[in-house]
């Protein structure tokens, strides 16, 4: 006999009758044990427990979960059971959620999908090559590279005729890969940045306790809790919470508030949730909801040009011009020294006699002429000018998600170079958002933290219990009674519940049981205050807390440390008042609780839905102060700002006291200023339209402000021309952050209504992290202005070269691959080694470079221009008296104004590293791009002239033509130190002009 069968024959025997005695069943139970374990001591049982298995749902099931929130089946979810027979169906748990096993995630996951949706695949490396193709001036010159060969072939023969027409397909090719890979590992750069943008952190409950997951790991059957400003991550149902109301704008167009309750309990992915708290079901994920199936079929467009990109457009087409003016000329130029017999090729015979004239000789000599022209044109536009650009934001996107900023605009990383206001939060902006409790008071008396069971009354520390315990957003996890408490919330918060475990001995479980929560209003920043109703006994009692002068503002009454209760006449009420105010002024922020006990209630139903929190003639409970020190780098980065010309506002809803107090510890106000203005936010809203434009550069705190006072100061400033970013975490900073010219939202305490509001995410809730963002924006605009000086000095040197020695000898002293490798040692190479430098303190003593300011600024142009003029007059000598002087071939004599001009452009890029700087070579270990760009490009050189002679069309030079040429080339540093010397004024034309008076 088994062991199940020996068990259950003995406990068969056993009747379990009501008059039998407990002890006797006991007693068989032992008994039974025992012989067991005599007989069979070495025999075992193995139960083999079922793994939970969800695949069964896979069928029917699966599909109505998925259609239950989609079309708001009210009526299946009644057959199901209501919420509680959902989670029940789904095996999970209102208060403990699911187990976190891997195991169990992994079969809700095969069972119901994972909470992704495909996305559209980015474009593949061939579709760059052949976007890079789609140049219609590389595509002519791929034609001529056709026509090239053929009439090199026919001309020479196979074994001499390929070389001109596959150098300049080669020469094509590189150009195009080089340009591809570039735009190709951009691209995925800013796809990575891209989803981290929609990786949102979701609060859920597994194993009993509160926890963040990424959305991705969400799965049906969990369960997520929701407060004001997030946003849905799944379709799912409301479980419990109080005063839900979600905004359902993005998926129906409507944008009055929804109300969510057990009567329409129904919550769909991707809404935001405007008021409340709740915990939800998730029965649906990923493609199986109607917003997983939206974003499935929605194209992140990374094209999208910046304000800067739109500008550099309008230069590009601008230069085109004249390169294309420049090339039609060179073409007309030598076509008809062609046709007078005034050219001669490289064995010194005439390349046209009208003696001798045939059809392929004269369309040879033609597609060669054209072939030059269109070089010209493909030289002369700068190509580079927006892949710098490119690379530049990509390069700063990704160093600046490494200094925690988030960019979900590209064009603010530019925009914030010209910032000139920033109007900042207080709390874990500019404070390091570690509140803990410093001062408790009950009635007039302050109350030590390590005595209050011995000085307070015990109703009134459980009336604390309540209104700290009961009256909040966040929570407690305690597994035993020996383990440490898990505190999760806000900051607020979680300093309150920590001072109310450790200070007041409160219990959240015992508060729970006994107390059961009826009705509760949320806080929201317009009321500065929450409240919530509570049946305890059969007795209602109203608890509030919030900002201290508001609550004060409605009791009539304040308990004493003994228990008793005291009227609240004019004189006590201006004693709380000067308690709250020298907090306010040591830099506490200060909470007060309230209470009032409602003996009415027979007309308040089980559910209490209906009843109303009252807020008049409360109880004051008691005062406490919550200190939060300011950040120890705030200091230096809000000098930082002074030095770089942008003006701090901070912008907070703490009383007027505290806010003057932290503005002075972090150095935004001082003592002695009188320009330097602090109001509250409703004084600025009751002022006139003329007073606010007025008073708006003065102010430099606003206290007690509403969102829309933010706002209000935001509009004010931009019409007063100013550029200004604005930072903010909570769902009514959305129409603030939109407004700014740059909307901040921050990383840990920001809702995600805000972030998805903002262009760049702090993602450490750090001020001098805007201080950094607002640098690399800087940074930004000086790298672009780097390259188009580099580039425009090329491009000026080449045009007026060619086009000077096509009119006067009628010859170019640079070939088609010879122009085109310049081209990508200027565009692809040069923007690599300038469009990745990083921030210097430099740029934050300067001002704010303002949106219309030119992009080619009179210091840019003095460089330019010097370097452009040296580089033609030397290299024009050298091409009209170069064989005379160094006594060599007109191959060779090209192959050194060849070199020369390559190594011009090597040493000139060291020159525009600094704008103004005489010192270039300043910082230039931090860039280890540029060194290896420059090395790469010394190479390549040396690989062009002494080895691929035939298809660049050089000769080999000896020691002493390197010299000449690294030497020349070399002229451009000190001459570009002397340049700098020569003072340039940044005013305008007519801002130089006399002012003449009458």
């Amino acid at each position: 006999m088994d062991y199940a069968s020996i068990f259950l024959a003995r406990t068969s025997s056993v009747s379990f009758t009501l008059p039998r005695k407990r002890w006797r069943i006991a007693f068989t139970i032992i008994i039974t044990c025992r012989t067991l374990s005599r007989k069979q001591r070495n025999q075992y049982v193995l139960i083999n427990m079922p793994t939970t298995s969800f695949l069964s749902f896979k069928g029917n099931h699966h599909q109505s979960f998925n259609h239950l929130v989609k079309e708001k089946r009210a009526e299946d979810l009644h057959q199901l059971g209501g919420a509680s027979g959902l989670i029940t169906k789904l095996k999970s748990d209102s208060n403990n959620g699911i187990s976190s096993d891997n195991e169990e995630i992994r079969a809700r996951k095969e069972a119901f999908g994972s909470n992704t949706y495909p996305k559209k695949k980015p474009k593949g490396f061939f579709v760059h090559v052949w976007d890079a193709l789609s140049d219609p001036f590389l595509l002519i010159l791929v034609v001529c590279a056709a026509f090239s060969l053929g009439f090199g072939i026919k001309e020479h023969g196979i074994k001499n005729g390929w070389y001109d027409g596959v150098s300049i397909f080669l020469a094509v090719f590189l150009v195009t890969i080089v340009s591809a890979v570039s735009n190709f590992k951009q691209s995925k750069r800013f796809d990575k940045l891209a989803s981290e943008c929609d990786n949102i952190r979701v609060a859920v409950v597994r194993d009993g306790r509160r926890q963040e997951i990424s959305i991705f790991e969400l799965v049906v059957g969990d369960v997520v809790l929701l407060n004001i400003g997030d946003q849905v991550p799944a379709d799912g149902v409301f479980i419990e919470g109080h005063s839900l109301q979600v905004d359902e704008s993005s998926m129906t167009g409507e944008t009055h508030p929804v109300d969510i309750s057990e009567k329409d309990p129904f919550l769909s992915s991707g809404v935001k949730v405007v008021d409340g708290y709740a915990s939800m079901l998730v029965t649906a994920v990923g493609t199986d909801t109607e917003w997983g199936e939206m974003m499935g079929t929605i194209t992140r467009d990374n094209n999208e040009e910046t304000p800067l990109q739109e500008r550099l457009q309008g230069l590009t087409t601008n230069i085109g011009k004249i390169g294309v003016t420049v090339a039609v000329l060179v073409f007309s130029v030598l076509t008809i020294r062609y046709f007078t017999g005034s050219t001669k090729d490289e064995n010194g015979v005439q390349e046209f006699d009208k003696h001798h004239v045939s059809t392929s000789n004269i369309i040879s000599g033609l597609v060669n002429i054209f072939q030059q022209a269109v070089t010209i044109i493909v030289v002369a536009i700068p190509e580079g000018l927006p892949l710098a650009v490119t690379l530049t934001l990509a390069f700063s996107m990704k160093r600046m998600m490494k200094d925690n900023a988030l960019v979900r605009n590209l064009s603010a990383c530019e925009t914030m170079g010209s910032v000139t206001t920033i109007c900042t939060d207080k709390t874990g902006t500019l404070t390091l958002n570690r509140m803990t409790v410093t001062e408790f008071w009950v009635g007039k008396e302050v109350v030590s933290s390590e005595g209050v069971a011995e000085s307070v009354d015990a109703r009134v520390i459980s009336l604390l219990c309540q209104g700290v315990g009961l009256n909040t957003t966040g929570s407690v996890y305690q597994n035993n009674s020996l383990s440490v408490p898990e505190i999760s919330g806000s900051p607020t918060e979680k300093a309150l519940l920590h001072w109310a475990v450790s200070s007041l001995g409160m219990d959240t479980d015992s508060l729970k049981r006994g107390c059961k929560v009826v009705h509760v209003e949320a806080f929201n920043s317009e009321k500065k205050r929450s409240g919530v109703l509570l049946m305890e006994n059969r007795k209602l009692v109203a608890h509030w807390k919030g900002a201290a002068e508001m609550i004060l503002a409605r009791c009539t009454g304040y308990y004493n440390n003994d228990g008793s209760i005291y009227d609240m006449d004019v004189d006590h009420k201006s004693h709380f008042e000067r308690i709250i105010k020298d907090m306010a002024a040591s830099s506490l922020r200060c909470i007060a609780f309230a209470c009032k006990s409602i003996e009415e209630v027979a007309h308040t139903d089980e559910e209490g839905e209906a009843a109303k929190i009252e807020d008049e003639g409360l109880i004051l409970l008691g005062l406490v102060g919550l200190k939060d020190p300011c950040r120890p780098e705030v200091k230096t980065a809000l000098e930082a700002c002074k030095r770089a010309g942008v003006t701090v506002k901070m912008v907070t809803g703490d009383n007027i006291y505290t806010a003057r107090a932290i503005a002075k510890e972090c150095g935004i106000i001082s003592d002695d200023n009188e320009m330097e203005v602090v109001v509250e936010g409703q004084e600025f809203r009751n002022y006139s339209p003329e007073k606010q434009l007025e008073i708006a550069d003065k102010i430099r705190v606003m206290a007690r402000s509403s969102p829309f006072d933010k706002l209000l100061l935001v509009q004010c400033l931009k019409k007063k021309g100013h550029v200004v970013a604005v930072t903010g975490d909570g769902t009514n900073d959305a129409p603030a952050l939109k407004e700014a010219d740059v909307g901040l939202s921050m990383g840990i305490q920001g809702t995600e209504v805000a972030k998805e509001s903002s262009d760049i995410i702090i993602l450490d809730d750090n001020f001098s992290t805007v201080v950094t963002v607002m640098s690399w924006g800087r940074c930004v605009y000086n790298n672009i202005q780097k390259f188009i000086q580099f580039q425009l000095t090329v491009n000026v040197a080449a045009l007026v070269i060619n086009f000077i020695s096509a009119v006067t000898s009628g010859k170019m002293p640079l070939t088609t691959v010879q122009l085109l490798w310049v081209n990508l040692i200027m565009d692809t190479m040069g923007a690599l080694a300038l469009a990745t430098d990083r921030p210097t303190k430099e740029l934050l003593k300067k001002r704010p470079v303002g949106r219309t300011e030119p992009l080619i600024t009179r210091v840019m142009w003095r460089n330019l221009l010097s370097q452009a003029l040296f580089q033609v007059a030397v290299l024009l000598i050298f091409q009209f008296k170069g064989q005379l002087m160094f006594g060599v071939s007109e191959k060779v004599n090209n192959t050194i104004i060849f070199n020369t001009f390559v190594f011009s452009q090597v040493f000139n890029e060291f020159n525009s590293r600094k704008l103004e700087k005489k010192n270039v070579f300043e910082d230039i270990l931090r860039n280890k791009m540029f060194l290896a760009i420059i090395m790469v490009t010394i190479l390549l050189q040396i690989l062009m002239v002494e080895v691929l002679k035939r298809f660049a069309g050089t000769q080999m030079l000896n020691w002493e033509q390197w010299g000449i040429c690294v030497g020349v080339a070399a002229i451009t540093w000190p001459l570009g130190w002397l340049i700098k010397f020569i003072p340039v004024s940044e005013k305008r034309f007519h801002e130089m002009l006399p002012r003449w008076r009458s």
